[in-house]
């Protein structure tokens, strides 16, 4: 099974200025991006807050949100569910229904639990031209250090970067 983190951030590595903004920031090329490749994935997995931002499940892929306190009751079949599972549990579940490619899509302490625990092959990063004065990092409290492979680069627009880089897990 690929794990892939999908991420967009500022020039100085903020994914929003607070964990309940929303995404929209970033650039419409960004945001094809995004959509365009999760589908593929057909499945994401997000932290409660990224949820919340969005507000509601995202169509044509299933949408895991992560969180302590699953609300069973609002699961929608094929569409959205709310899990308590750990990465690595969540992952063995996903795989074993069909899954070959999850979409890893925020927020920060959802990426930070699949790359510690070495659940993560690659990280497609949109670099927007913005900085933002205060804000939340790409990754939460990360404990050790992780080397990384450039696999790819491409521009969106004549001001927005893709990244994509291969984990190498030093």
């Amino acid at each position: 099974m690929k794990i892939i983190f999908f991420a967009a951030m500022t020039m100085n590595g903020k994914i929003a200025h607070t964990s309940d903004e929303l995404v929209d920031w970033t650039s419409k090329e960004d945001k094809q991006f995004f959509r365009e490749e999760t589908k593929k994935c057909g499945v994401m997995v997000m932290g409660g807050a990224t949820y919340r931002t969005i507000g509601r499940p995202l169509p044509g892929r299933l949408n895991v949100v992560m969180t302590r306190t699953p609300d069973m009751s609002k699961n929608q079949e094929g569409l959205l569910e709310f899990t308590d599972k750990r990465p690595v549990e969540l992952l063995e579940e996903l795989k074993q229904r069909g899954f070959e490619t999850v979409a890893v899509t925020g927020g920060a302490q959802i990426f930070a639990q699949f790359l510690e625990a070495e659940l993560c092959d690659e990280l497609a990063i949109t670099i927007e031209p913005k900085i933002f004065g205060r804000g939340v990092n790409l990754f939460a409290d990360l404990t050790r250090d992780f080397s990384l492979e450039l696999i790819e680069t491409c521009t969106l627009n004549p001001h927005v970067v893709l990244l994509r880089y291969k984990i190498t897990h030093a």
